[in-house]
């Protein structure tokens, strides 16, 4: 395990059934506990303890033991990772105590930062921490309707069990009603019926549809609806840009969107990685181990 762990940012203990719980009625100091625990003996998948005071107070300590081949073995070295005014404990059975992304979301719900440690018993009565959380912040740029933005809850989901260092992502909503306020055309084309963009006060045509008639409508689309449109009427209409690509521009802090003009990769721009309008689960985790890496290549250089 090694030891020197106290300024390590997102320690998440994993499989966190490393994590030992114990109530402790002695002092909550660090030389009290070095010298309680250190000749006890431990169990031998046990790496972190979590003491619980009488008074709702903990702690947590990283214990190093003699061997791990036995069931038990005496503990040769105590590190303490906080004490109790650094430490929050939070009871959600929401949280999945396996999953870093999930800790480090609930840390940020109660104002847990870099300096402290966030105690979860989460879901199934587990109890895992995050020490030191500063999880990598994205920004995930969708266009909404549909409901929810689509991207943005592949992202969730692909956080709910990735094995990914802890990320918080942000949603940046491109509002498409707001996108054609004050637009008044005879009618609009979209580029297909999910959009959800049926009732914008005028009739609405859906070009994957390919309707037989040219219509004086305006497009709602980008680049590729465009080539669509040229392709079937040989013309382009007037049009409101919808692309998240486009729209973002470049990006200072690390981004993810989408853009239809890739079809079978990601991309990496500046800050921003790009993935294809239809991009599955795989091809998003990728793309945020990706990002992860991108961030740690700039945090050493």
């Amino acid at each position: 395990m090694g030891m020197g762990r106290r300024s390590t940012v997102n320690l998440v203990p994993l499989p966190y059934r490393g994590v030992s719980v114990q109530r402790h009625d002695g002092p909550m100091t660090e030389a009290a506990l070095v010298a309680h625990f250190l000749g006890r003996e431990a169990y031998r998948r046990t790496g972190f303890v979590v003491l619980c005071g009488p008074d709702g107070g903990r702690a947590v300590i990283a214990i190093e033991a003699a061997e791990r081949e036995s069931l038990f073995s005496p503990i040769t070295s105590v590190e303490v990772l906080a004490l109790p005014d650094a430490c929050v404990f939070v009871r959600d059975p929401e949280t999945d105590c396996g999953n870093r992304s999930a800790l480090a979301a609930l840390a940020a719900r109660h104002g847990v930062g870099a300096d402290r440690t966030l105690i979860c018993e989460g879901m199934f009565d587990h109890v895992n921490f995050i020490h030191r959380p500063d999880p990598l912040r994205i920004t995930v740029i969708e266009v909404a309707p549909p409901e929810p933005p689509k991207l943005y809850e592949l992202v969730r989901h692909v956080l709910s069990y990735a094995d990914l260092p802890p990320i918080l992502p942000r949603l940046e909503r491109i509002e498409l009603r707001a996108l054609v306020s004050g637009q008044r055309p005879q009618a609009f084309l979209v580029p297909c019926r999910s959009g959800g963009l049926d009732d914008l006060g005028a009739p609405v045509h859906y070009l994957d549809e390919r309707p037989p008639r040219r219509e004086a409508w305006t497009l709602i689309g980008c680049e590729r609806s465009l080539q669509f449109h040229r392709h079937y009427y040989g013309d382009e209409p007037p049009s409101v840009e919808m692309c998240p690509r486009v729209i973002a521009g470049r990006r200072a802090t690390p981004t993810l969107l989408k853009c239809c003009l890739l079809e079978f990769d990601i991309e990496a721009d500046g800050e921003a990685v790009i993935v294809p309008w239809g991009a599955d689960l795989p091809m998003i985790e990728r793309a945020l181990r990706l990002l992860v890496d991108r961030n740690r290549m700039e945090s050493a250089a």
